[in-house]
């Protein structure tokens, strides 16, 4: 290691030590300045990494620590943090800590080691130098002393360091102005599958874990409009390169937003393979809906975000009822963005807007807790769902993108066609994203009112603090469509296309068939199933004495007439019950769209010109 003493800093050296334990190797290296130096200096990890809000305590993985420092000492002072002083009391101005991490989370927003690749989020493995947070850090990638990494490619958009004061041992080097920025960089290294582009001065690298036989090129392509799309909307990008990182599995599914790239979570079989039809399925649609919604986020949510996340304290949680602006506006332009790119039709976007109105419609818990609520309460019940939370509690991506959507319809009414959404987010950039002021909770209606000349605080009164629904059958005939509801087709069916034969019955639960019967996966609030007094994990073995299966109890359940009853035989706790079913309607749950005027629904996508709306 050879060191230069004449400057400040912080260093990281990152090293896959052990694939098989999936452990990383940390050294920690600190020359501070004298006029700074203290008896006592505090060492501490985030609980929580922005934009995913819920306490993770990523700590509890640091499995060993210790000091290289002749004299200091290294004592843990609470679950996240551990004090260092010298024995003899002097002040301390050199720091060298090694400590190892478990990676072992196959998810965006933690640590992961594989035979193939390690991947690592700042949070999740740097540890941070309480007080000096503001030097310069660095971050060296050593993949060379370990026969299994020695070939590993390594990518991460923090810039590279021309003239780093630390070498450990041989790699590339990277540097951050302070202790936030290096965090929002995540890292992943391994056997890897890359591309780049440029388009509008940018230039997109776009990186898949493994050695793939995925049609790399062809995803490039359908990225291209996209991220146009974005970079026009706003009318600028702040980045000059930005990473789309995707961490294959054989199922899985997230992304997590940073100022320059995403780190994205798909499965690998899910994506367009060499050689393959040019169609576009609808697995791969979601792949490229789930960029645009990560690419979307480097304006709003990196860089448009509520004042209070503006520097937040990630020890602790901070709350604020402002996060259905976020991903709700951002949940209606990713696959809205598909189909104003011509990635998608007209009609296969109304077939997921369908989707995602029944997604709402069959969710209970929209009649007891507001957007503005949910929001709020993140940290405790949107974060840590269970099979019940659908009763209880509504997705502030879920039902914010249809208050967008209302939102733009709104405006456009209210203005004669003069103004849409898109001027709000322009705004909201113009105003809160470049200058990253941040923005309060009545944001939107200040800048409609103010900016817009259109007072619309009356429908986000009702749209974001109470759980009425909205008018959206109404709203959407100004845009060319028409809001059609009726029965499921089956317990598989999602919405979004109309349906020849439908349940008649009511269900009220999902179930997943099993060798010993249907297990109760989930129960609908005040539904049949409810009434019948069917639990979560309860085993239904035999319906009117026959084999229960799914098909089966469909089928029995749609022979019955009103006010019939099923005879359920259920295990609960290795307790044989019987339970009477009764028939009941079945709700008209399930929602399409249909285009009833195709000039005005394509001119709303953006497609032509015709102002005659």
């Amino acid at each position: 290691m050879t060191l230069k003493m004449n400057s400040s800093y912080i260093s990281y050296q990152v090293s896959p030590v052990n694939l098989s334990e999936h452990l990383f190797e940390v050294s920690l290296h600190a020359e501070l300045p004298a006029q700074r130096a203290s008896n006592v200096l505090r060492l501490t990890l985030p609980a929580w990494i922005p934009g995913s809000y819920m306490i993770r305590d990523f700590a509890r993985n640091i499995i060993q620590i210790h000091s290289d420092n002749t004299g200091l000492t290294i004592n843990k002072s609470d679950k996240q943090s551990w004090e260092l002083c010298h024995k003899d009391g002097s002040k301390i101005r050199t720091v060298s800590i090694i400590y190892r991490v478990f990676a072992f989370d196959l998810s965006v927003r933690s640590a992961f080691i594989n035979h193939e690749y390690a991947f690592f989020n700042g949070t999740s493995a740097l540890l941070k130098l309480v007080g000096f947070e503001d030097l310069t850090h660095y971050l060296q990638i050593d993949t060379a002393s370990a026969p299994d990494t020695a070939n590993w490619d390594v990518v991460t958009a923090m810039p590279p360091a021309s003239d780093a004061p630390v070498h450990f041992a041989d790699g590339p080097t990277f540097i951050s102005d302070n202790y936030s920025v290096l965090i929002d960089h995540p890292v992943l290294m391994g056997n890897l599958t890359k591309r780049s582009f440029d388009l509008a001065g940018v230039r997109f690298h776009v990186v898949f874990t493994g050695e793939q036989s995925m049609d790399i090129e062809r995803i490039c392509e359908d990225l291209k409009p996209i991220c146009q799309h974005h970079i026009d909307l706003f009318g600028e990008c702040p980045v000059q390169e930005y990473w789309f990182m995707t961490l294959l599995c054989d199922k899985g599914f997230g992304g997590l937003e940073h100022k320059s790239s995403t780190v994205l979570q798909y499965s690998r079989f899910d994506l367009p393979m060499l050689g393959e039809s040019e169609d576009k399925s609808e697995s791969y649609q979601q792949f490229l809906s789930l960029c645009s919604h990560e690419l979307f986020h480097t304006w709003h949510v990196k860089r448009i975000r509520p004042r209070v996340l503006l520097n937040p304290d990630l020890s602790d949680e901070t709350y604020t009822p402002q996060l259905w602006i976020y991903e709700g506006f951002t949940s209606l332009y990713d696959d809205l963005t598909l189909a104003r790119s011509g990635i998608i039709s007209p009609v296969e976007y109304c077939q997921i807007l369908g989707q995602s109105f029944t997604r709402l419609m069959r969710n209970p818990g929209r009649h007891l807790q507001s957007i503005s609520e949910s929001s709020f309460d993140a940290w405790t019940r949107f974060y840590k769902q269970d099979a019940s939370s659908v009763n209880h509690i509504v997705s502030y991506y879920l039902k914010g993108s249809i208050v967008a959507l209302a939102l733009d319809i709104t405006l456009r009414q209210q203005s004669n066609n003069r103004y849409s959404l898109d001027d709000v987010m322009r705004l909201l950039w113009q105003q809160f994203g470049k200058d990253e002021s941040g923005t309060l909770d009545d944001v939107i209606g200040d800048i409609c009112e103010q900016q817009l000349g259109i007072d619309i605080r009356s429908f986000l009164h009702v749209a974001v603090t109470t759980t009425m629904d909205l008018p959206l059958s109404s709203l959407v005939q100004s845009i060319g469509l028409q809001l059609h509801m009726r029965e499921r087709e089956s317990v598989f069916d999602k919405g979004g296309k109309p349906a020849k034969n439908t349940i008649k019955r009511d269900i009220g639960a999902s179930f997943s068939d099993e060798p010993s019967g249907m297990k109760v996966t989930q129960v609908l609030a005040s539904s049949s199933a409810a009434k019948a007094g069917l639990q979560l994990n309860d085993t239904i073995f035999a319906v009117n004495r026959y084999k229960a299966s799914t098909s089966t109890f469909t089928r029995y359940l749609n022979a019955c007439e009103i006010d019939a009853s099923l005879a359920l035989h259920v295990m609960r706790d290795n307790q044989l019950l019987e339970l009477d079913f009764i028939a009941q309607p079945s709700p008209l749950d399930t929602c399409f769209f249909s285009i009833e005027d195709e000039a005005r629904f394509k001119h709303w996508l953006g497609l032509t010109e015709n102002d005659a709306v």
